[in-house]
């Protein structure tokens, strides 16, 4: 395996992770209440 193959598998990798972190931290249980709130204040405000 060159070089470029490593790097190019590693970056897949990375932005893998990344979207998993971003993926975990949005559909966290914890978050989900603070991450609905402005819509709940905008449904309210009709």
């Amino acid at each position: 395996m060159d070089w470029a193959s490593v790097l190019y598998l590693g970056f897949t990798f990375g932005l893998l992770v990344v979207f998993a972190v971003i993926v975990i931290r949005t559909y966290n249980r914890k978050r989900k209440a603070r991450l609905e709130e402005p819509k709940h204040r905008m449904l309210e405000d009709d």
